[in-house]
């Protein structure tokens, strides 16, 4: 079995597998995906049984921002396998694939969405909220002046504005890149629609085909009565949480949690890239040294009151708590860095996080985090 990227002449083989196992609108990405010059085969891994592609993955470029530092990013996405081959460690290896080329382009973490507990396997951790998807319960009603279409390539730049204005207030986020929102125009296993006032867009959403079903409604970003017309053009079944609009619309939420999954491959690599995060959470803050301790490695640095020192790495710390440190578990520091409870929060969860004896300091450098993250696929 052969474990490696895929070619030109593979794509009808991965576009039938996708079909398979999935559906065939991830058919249609998997070829928008390999025949575009920003992405290409170069993205997609597979596994080659003599010249069978019976196993597939994708690799998607992705740029995550917190508190304004852009993180580069690698998203997992399209896994498949042939029946035949099930139970026999292909996706371990193509995730291995994936790891290896995250690497070589410099990502600093990766994400993924899907089967539960799977990914948990290979360093992933539910660290992320997903914004939930709930029925809508009144549609609001149509907005005169409004005219909702379809959007085109012309309108990537308006998308690009709509979005950006949502996801303002959100400390860690990801937007779609130009070349993401070229994909998501030509597929048809989504439609992107364009909200517009007097000739200019004010609004913007991204709904599922009624073919599919009950239409689901999300990424949804404009003014108030831009929202409105929208919702009444495409009248959904279900909306995605986002717009304050739409909250007394919306049924309950529901008490089950969906997660982004998160792995961190190099966590020094990781906080030195984080440095400019750091400096900006202790600013104000006296000048002191901080001890971070992960039970088999820990981290110690200076800050002078205005930057921070070199990181000073450690070997193994089993007690940084009575050193003056804090204890964070290394299988939590995903959730500790992009999650929504911050320090102070998790250690309410888990014992082997908490802040130490200097708490004030702890959660300045870890606060909970706001998130909003536009994925490929609709949540």
């Amino acid at each position: 079995m052969d474990i490696r990227t895929s070619r030109p002449e593979d794509l009808d083989q991965v576009e039938k597998l996708v079909v398979s196992r999935l559906d065939p609108s991830d058919g249609v990405d998997a070829r928008l995906l390999m025949t575009d010059p920003d992405a290409g085969c170069d993205w997609v891994g597979v596994a080659d049984d003599d010249g069978r592609i019976v196993s597939t993955l994708t690799l998607m470029d992705e740029t995550v921002t917190l508190d304004c530092l852009d993180l580069p990013a690698g998203q997992i996405e399209q896994v498949a396998t042939d029946t035949e081959y099930e139970g026999r460690g292909l996706v371990r290896d193509l995730i291995g694939w994936a790891h290896d080329r995250s690497a070589e382009r410099g990502h600093l973490l990766q994400l993924v969405m899907g089967v539960p507990y799977f990914y948990r396997q290979f360093g992933y951790v539910y660290s992320i909220p997903v914004k939930q998807t709930r029925a809508l319960t009144r549609t609001p009603d149509p907005v005169a002046g409004h005219v909702v279409r379809r959007a085109t390539d012309a309108d990537i730049p308006a998308l690009h504005r709509l979005q950006d204005d949502a996801q303002r207030g959100a400390d860690l986020r990801m937007s779609h890149t130009t070349q993401c929102w070229r994909w998501l125009l030509h597929r048809t296993g989504s439609l992107t629609w364009i909200v517009e006032r007097d000739g200019v867009p004010v609004g913007t959403g991204r709904s599922t085909p009624e073919e599919e079903g009950d239409v689901v409604l999300g990424e949804i970003a404009g003014d108030d009565d831009a929202v409105r017309a929208l919702v009444a053009h495409v009248h959904p079944a279900q909306v995605g949480e986002r717009h304050p609009l739409l909250e007394p619309l919306l049924a309950e939420r529901a008490p089950e949690l969906d997660q982004y999954m998160v792995r961190i491959p190099d966590v020094p690599k990781l906080f030195e890239h984080l440095r400019p995060v750091f400096t900006g959470r202790l600013r104000g803050h006296e000048p002191t040294d901080v001890l971070l301790g992960f039970y088999r490695t820990h981290v110690r640095f200076h800050w002078d009151g205005e930057r921070i020192g070199p990181y000073e790495w450690g070997g193994t710390l089993l007690g940084p708590g009575s050193a003056g440190g804090a204890g964070i578990a290394p299988d939590l520091l995903a959730p500790l860095l992009f999650g929504p409870h911050g320090i102070d929060g998790l250690r309410r969860i888990f014992s082997d996080v908490y802040p130490g004896p200097r708490t004030e300091l702890m959660t300045r450098l870890f606060p909970p985090v706001t998130s909003d993250l536009l994925t490929f696929y609709l949540p």
